[in-house]
């Protein structure tokens, strides 16, 4: 059965609109488990489990109480709901000074709730931390947030496609790779290249482009069939350079109009580069000519 797909957690960089785009290259059934090392939204993930594509997930991050929230969403959704609204009238009583408390007492605390308020009432849903650690975004002062109703209604929509069959755990993408089973399906999405390195490492956890190729690497030699995005470009603005050939096929998905240079009054769109595992891209051309040969068979072509 196909449900809805819930959005709960807002995330800047969320794969929202390109899950279906991402998941078309996956034939529903073919593997058992799909592990998101990078979940943030874990929107591709939702989105897999509202069309039933695998029988159970596994969605990772670094940022812990990120995945405690995700936990909580699984097992406990209305106790989050509960806590979420809490927050979110407390602020209706004390506009943007609340905000920084919550803030203030997330830095100390790192309670999962409080997190799920703060991305939902930042400056573009963008999570940022300081080179302590310390989540440093600032209010968005235009908007209010995810009305608590709203937010009930989407953290229930996204337990009951995953209670029994989502786990969620905290770590490195390292590990997550290492424990790979047979049946096994990653989806990769890092922080694009250029954020992790230099001055403007703006993430809770960057990832160097070695560790990264590492990994590729693991997966390609145990025939993990991945697909990853990683670079693009938007405008005359590079992110990152190509990986190797050898790791992986690279294909180019348009994400659409950067609403960045639309607020500068420039007309740029941003463009993604997907990398797909050789092994999964060889399987999708079996699949292609596969279905030639039977359209010539049956006289579908002249």
């Amino acid at each position: 059965m196909r449900y809805p797909v819930p959005h709960p957690i807002a995330y800047q960089g969320s794969k929202r609109r390109l899950a279906d785009a991402i998941l078309d290259r996956v034939n529903p059934g073919q593997y058992q488990r799909l592990v998101e090392p990078f979940a943030g939204s874990a929107a591709v993930t939702l989105a897999a489990a509202a069309k039933g594509l695998f029988s159970f997930y596994l969605i990772g991050d670094s940022l812990a109480p990120l995945m405690r929230l995700w936990q909580s969403v699984i097992n406990a959704p209305e106790e989050v709901a509960e806590n979420y609204e809490a927050l979110w009238y407390r602020e209706r009583k004390k506009p943007i000074d609340a905000f920084y408390e919550i803030r203030a007492e997330f830095n100390r605390d790192q309670d999962a709730a409080k997190l799920l308020y703060l991305l939902a009432r930042c400056v573009k849903n963008s999570v940022r931390f300081n080179p302590s650690g310390e989540f440093n975004q600032s209010p968005d002062k235009r908007r209010k947030g995810t009305h608590p109703l709203t937010m009930r209604k989407e953290l229930h929509s996204a337990h009951k496609i995953l209670k029994g069959r989502c786990r969620a755990v905290s770590g490195d993408f390292l590990s997550l790779i290492a424990d790979a089973q047979e049946g096994d399906f990653f989806y990769l999405d890092p922080p694009y290249q250029g954020t992790s390195d230099g001055k403007d490492q703006r993430y809770f956890a960057g990832v160097s482009r070695s560790r990264m190729v590492e990994g590729l690497e693991m997966l390609n030699a145990r025939r993990v069939p991945f697909i990853l995005s990683y670079d693009g470009f938007c405008g005359d603005r590079t992110y990152g350079q190509p990986l190797p050939p050898s790791l992986a096929r690279q294909t180019l998905l348009d994400v659409g109009r950067s609403s960045q240079a639309t607020l500068n009054g420039r007309a740029d769109v941003t463009v993604e580069s997907l990398y797909i595992s050789h092994c999964l891209a060889d399987e999708s051309l079996r699949t292609q000519y596969a279905l030639s040969d039977f359209s010539r068979q049956a006289g579908l072509f002249g």
